[in-house]
Order: C-alpha cells, then sequence, then structure tokens
C-alpha cells in the first residue's frame, strides 16, 4: 500500500468531511471557573485528549472553546486561554503543551494554565495537525503539508509538500523512533512516515477517512484511530487493525498511556462533549463516573 498519500484534490473532500462534524454553535459561558456536567467545545468537536502524566485529566476541544476535567469527564472546567483557539492538534513534550489551530500554534510551559503563540518562522499558521518528540516539532497543513523544526527553533522545513494537506488532530511521534510518525487523514484513514514525514503510505485500518489517532497500553503498542466513519484499533502499533464498536453518537477515542484496558470516547451534543469510559479495551462503555 505505498500509494503516496494526498494531492490537492482531497482538499476540497477533506474540508468537507471537517465541516460535517460541525453542529449549529451553542452558547459559551463566560466563567473559566465555572463547572459543568460535559465539556464545553462550541458548535464543533475536533480533540480529545489525556494529560499522559494523569488519566483522569482530559482536555476536549473545538474551534470555540477547550475544556478540562480532572475527574476522568464528570466535571468540566473551561480553558480560558485557549478561546478561539480551534484546538485541533495536540503534544506533551519536553515538560510541555503544544496546541494548534487555525490562528496558529500555542505553547504552554505551566502545565496548561497559560499559553502563547508561536508562529515565527511557520510557511502557513492554519496547523491542522501537530505532534512533537524530544527536540521535534512537525505540522501539517492544507496550503504547506507536512514541516518540521526544531524545538524552540523558528526555522520550520516543509518536509513533503504534496502531503498532510489532509491531515487532522494529532500527529503520533515515534515514541522509540522521532522520525516515525501515524497520522490521521480525513481523506484516506490513516497514513505513516518513517523518514520524518518525507515520505507517506496507506496503512490499512479499515477506515476510509480519520480525524484522530491515539498510542496507549503498556508498552505503547496500542493505537486507535476514530472520527465520524467509526473507529479501529491496533494491539501491534499499526501493522494490523481490527474494528472497535463505540456507542451511538461517538466520533473520537482516545487511548490512554500505560493502560491497556482504558479508553475515552467524545460524543459532541450542540456545544458540549459528553465522555463515555470504557475499562475492558472497548468491549463495553459506560458513562464517565459510572
Amino acid at each position: 500500500m505505498s500509494p503516496t498519500v494526498r494531492n490537492a484534490a482531497f482538499v476540497l473532500v477533506a474540508l468537507g468531511l471537517v465541516a460535517g462534524i460541525a453542529l449549529i454553535i451553542g452558547q459559551r459561558s463566560d466563567g473559566g471557573d465555572e463547572q459543568s456536567a460535559g465539556g464545553l467545545t462550541g458548535g464543533d468537536f475536533h480533540s480529545l485528549v489525556v494529560d499522559p502524566t494523569d488519566p483522569n485529566r482530559i482536555f476536549v476541544g473545538g474551534h470555540q472553546s477547550v475544556s478540562v476535567s480532572t475527574d476522568g469527564g464528570v466535571t468540566w472546567t473551561e480553558v480560558e486561554a485557549l478561546r478561539d483557539a480551534d484546538a485541533m492538534g495536540w503534544s506533551f513534550s519536553d515538560g510541555s503543551v503544544y496546541v494548534s489551530g487555525h490562528p496558529g500554534l500555542n505553547l504552554s510551559t505551566d502545565d496548561a494554565a497559560s499559553f502563547e503563540q508561536i508562529n515565527e518562522g511557520l510557511p502557513d499558521t492554519d496547523v491542522h495537525a501537530f505532534g512533537a518528540a524530544e527536540g521535534v516539532l512537525y505540522a501539517a497543513t492544507p496550503s504547506a503539508g507536512v514541516m518540521s523544526a526544531k524545538t524552540g527553533s523558528p526555522d520550520w522545513e516543509v518536509r513533503s509538500g504534496s502531503v498532510g494537506q489532509s491531515f487532522f488532530g494529532r500527529l503520533l511521534v515515534g515514541p522509540a523512533d522521532p522520525e516515525r510518525i501515524l497520522a490521521a487523514d480525513v481523506a484516506a484513514g490513516v497514513a505513516e512516515s518513517r523518514d520524518g514525514g518525507r515520505s507517506w503510505d496507506l496503512l490499512d485500518s479499515g477506515l476510509p477517512a480519520a480525524t484522530w489517532i491515539s498510542r496507549g497500553g503498556k508498552d505503547d503498542q496500542l493505537v486507535v484511530a476514530s472520527g465520524p466513519a467509526g473507529a479501529s484499533i491496533s494491539t501491534d502499533d499499526g501493522r494490523t487493525w481490527a474494528p472497535l464498536d463505540l456507542p451511538d453518537g461517538v466520533t473520537l477515542v482516545e487511548a490512554v498511556p500505560a493502560r491497556s484496558d482504558l479508553l475515552y470516547a467524545g460524543r459532541h451534543d450542540g456545544s458540549s462533549v459528553e465522555v463515555l469510559v470504557s475499562r475492558d479495551g472497548g468491549a463495553t462503555w459506560t458513562g464517565a463516573g459510572v
């Protein structure tokens, strides 16, 4: 399966699929200290992220808002520093938190308490997909394709101008090899690079489209790809895949680092996200806190 991934024609498909996820925009709370039973994202749902150091700390993000839960998805607080950040790509790396979206790349060095924009040198600030590992950053945009920079450097290099236009969400980097990247592709499912984003192949994930990809398990071998078209799970680091059954309405699934049994799933409803939990690797699902 080595046809090189993506060309400009797929971008229209990608944008159409992403737009199809959006619902009517709801009202946003003005209070970052308020807690609610659903994670506020606004009219769409782009990302579902677990803090790799704390499996009970979960972020959900959309175009308007990002919310965080510290009790496994039971209650939520809006992250005011990420209002209108269009949170799509995420990475916890080198003691920092990165969040990307249409306005560009945001960096927090205080555990997501505050963020600053770091767009210097980016060929395109419409960063739909992002990932990082020790010493290296990767980004993908609809116009520039896949690019890379060293951590802390404004010198971004386009690695592939014909690939990555329809990548979305998190780019999974490593963990053993920072040149290996897995990407969710809204036009083709799951793509893989083994040379730092310079060339890409499609993996046989069984998904025609994906908007999120995550890694978990005690040995980092568990990979889950998900999106409006469903979800697939791999227990051998992406070599083979099987369908993952999801509750109705779920579009994103997050695997949890160091846990093979625990998965989170997100269901968007109006302007907020309900998070469901599986404690048996996806065989059964319950509401958060149940």
